[in-house]
């Protein structure tokens, strides 16, 4: 098993990862009677979405010498009703301030997150933009 998920009540659930014991906790929408205290549900999707993005371009970064600590990755998730489901993920990318990368290392890198597991694992109807802003900066947290 990967994981176990218990309902809590109040609409939250505590997702547990069985491996290492970390915990994730969801919560409805406050357009769906939720508090929005949490990520829902569907929140996760365009998150796994942007963090299979950064991993697999972080693995692919290691044999091209180039470092994407710091790099930014916003989501987007827009819905659709009747029957209520994930219509599109946005994603955006911003870049560190040292970070250099030519042409064919950039193409490279949009390629594997093009490619990568979640992407391919999306129904084909869930309509996903993304934007590697090369130029954009990402501002330190």
């Amino acid at each position: 098993m990967t994981s176990t998920v218990i309902y809590v009540g109040e609409l939250r659930t505590v997702a547990t990862h069985l491996q290492s014991g970390t915990d994730i906790e969801t919560d409805a929408p406050v357009d769906n009677q939720g508090k929005g205290e949490r990520f829902s549900p569907t929140d996760l999707v365009g998150t796994s979405l942007a963090a299979c993005m950064a991993t697999t371009m972080a693995i692919k970064t290691k044999d091209l010498g180039l470092n994407l600590e710091g790099m930014k990755i916003s989501t987007l998730k827009i819905m659709k009703a009747d029957p209520r489901r994930i219509g599109g993920i946005e994603i955006t990318f911003e870049w560190p301030p040292s970070f250099q990368a030519d042409e064919k290392q950039k193409l490279i890198l949009e390629r594997i997150a093009h490619t990568c597991p979640v992407m391919y694992s999306l129904h084909p109807d869930i309509e996903v933009k993304v934007e590697f802003n090369w130029d954009k900066v990402a501002l330190p947290a």
